[in-house]
């Protein structure tokens, strides 16, 4: 697999839930993978992949993303190539691991969350939801995936700190309403926090984890 990547594999011999879940910028593969043990009770198969943009990000320290950062948010050429990379990397994966494929949740946060859009609304039918932390929804982006009939109802969470200071509160609430326009099963929440996961949200998390997506099968007529 030609992206490096950690997993948390359960018990048992699966299949099992999988939850992609996508750094942010100048993170790596190793960022969210703590998160394992609280979504599904760790008993989800977790992947996490390393943006295949490295960079330095101070004295002998390395930091990863998904596409280089511009003043005007993303260059869509060097955007494709991060989300072709991401596109490859998990159908290798549902390929590799044990996976139940009608549970297949994406989970980004911050540039991950921008990546997990992406991938999720283009071949929706392939994922069961998506949980979006202290990320966006480029407007250009979103201009450019067509409105599909398996967005009705598909599991949204979108989670956001009131004081981001990397990520502007007013992105998440665009990056709602352009959502809404879907006619998505969207669940948003604000917190009292900056660029980050509180207690509070991941508590969140894991209930939005169990309630909309993991226990009930979503048929799409």
């Amino acid at each position: 697999m030609e992206l490096l990547h950690t997993v948390h594999f359960p018990s048992g011999e699966g299949p099992f839930p999988a939850i992609f879940a996508l750094h942010g910028w100048g993170a790596s593969a190793h960022d969210l993978i703590g998160l394992a043990p609280y979504l599904h009770g760790g008993e989800a198969l977790v992947l996490c992949p390393q943006g295949p943009f490295g960079f330095e990000i101070g004295p002998g320290l390395r930091g990863y993303g998904w596409f280089p950062l511009v003043e005007r948010g993303f260059d869509p050429g060097e955007f494709r190539k991060g989300a072709a990379a991401l596109r490859a990397f998990v159908d290798q994966a549902l390929e590799r691991y044990p996976v139940e494929r009608r549970k297949v949740v994406i989970l980004g946060f911050s540039q991950g969350g921008v990546m997990g859009y992406d991938l999720a609304l283009r071949d929706p039918g392939r994922f069961a939801g998506i949980a979006a932390l202290s990320a966006w929804l480029p407007k250009p982006l979103s201009d450019s995936i067509p409105v599909l009939p398996e967005h009705a109802g598909m599991p949204v969470l979108v989670q956001h700190g009131t004081t981001d200071e990397m990520i502007d509160v007013a992105r998440a609430r665009e990056s709602r309403d352009l959502l809404a326009a879907r006619g998505v099963g969207l669940t948003y929440r604000e917190y009292e926090m900056g660029h980050e996961i509180r207690p509070e949200a991941l508590r969140d998390l894991v209930t939005w984890l169990e309630e909309k997506v993991l226990s009930p099968i979503r048929l799409v007529y």
